[in-house]
């Protein structure tokens, strides 16, 4: 069965052609990069500045790696493309190991550059959000990541493929607003971790995986079979006329009647 076999992906591990061990390096990099810059703004205690932080750094991290790895660092969005079958299982399994350890390594380094006491990111529930509650907002925020990433790297939408990076950044940095007053913003798994490890603190910590794992495999399948993906002839994406037949009405001219 060839298509299980494509599915499973044991042959990229051989197959040169396949670039998985460039991947993974990328994959690390950008987690530790992620971990590094991002949990290290939480020393400035300022929201709108963590969370472009975050953002910013997704941005620049997916314009450096993206033609690698797709620029994941993320389990959640490796799981969300894991379920719509773009990505193969063993090298989603090893992305979510490497990220992990990117994570961790970044983590680690921003812990021995910064002074005693610092805050390093960690993850916590806050203003007395419940576990329930903090599971239900890490849900949401990597669903509105993952299916920004589905939107904007859809192949019949090359008009958005130079500015995926800034947006998905931007749907991270909007997260950020969000969760951080709530759960201090996980919203990937990966770098919650890292966050846990160098501090040791792990209270409820199963919800910054369970939480953004669903919300992006939900986020992709919605996109992937509910929404449907874009078509080539496809223009309900365009908010502004983009053929000439639009700009004429919208001109007057050809005979059609101005507002």
């Amino acid at each position: 069965m060839p298509s299980l076999r494509n599915a499973i992906g044991l042959q990229e591990l051989t197959d040169k052609s396949s670039g998985i061990w460039r991947a993974l390096v990328a994959e690390f990099l950008g987690t530790g990069l992620l971990n590094f810059f991002g949990c290290g703004s939480a020393i400035t205690g300022n929201i709108v500045a963590v969370s472009l932080s975050f953002g910013l750094t997704v941005a620049a991290v997916i314009q450096a790696i993206g033609h690698v790895s797709g620029g994941h660092v993320n389990p959640a969005v490796t799981f969300g493309l894991l379920a719509i079958g773009k990505i193969s299982v063993i090298r989603a399994l090893l992305y979510v190991l490497v990220q992990c350890a990117g994570a961790i390594a970044g983590s680690t380094v921003l812990l021995a550059l910064s002074p005693s006491e610092q805050s390093l990111g960690e993850v916590l529930l806050k203003n007395n959000t419940t576990p329930v509650q903090g599971f239900g907002v890490e849900f949401f925020l990597a669903f509105i990541l993952v299916f920004v990433v589905c939107g904007a790297c859809d192949p019949n939408k090359p008009e958005s493929k130079p500015l995926a990076p800034l947006i998905i950044g931007l749907a991270v940095a909007i997260g950020h607003i969000v969760g951080i007053p709530r759960t201090n913003t996980g919203m990937n798994p990966a770098r919650a971790l890292g966050s846990a490890v160098v501090t040791a603190k792990y209270d409820d910590h199963w919800l910054y995986w369970v939480g953004p794992i669903l919300g992006g495999v939900v986020a992709s399948l919605i996109y992937t079979h509910v929404t449907g993906p874009a078509k080539p002839s496809d223009r309900s994406y365009n908010t502004v006329p983009t053929d000439e037949k639009e700009l004429q009405q919208l001109t007057g001219r050809k005979g059609a009647q101005p507002i």
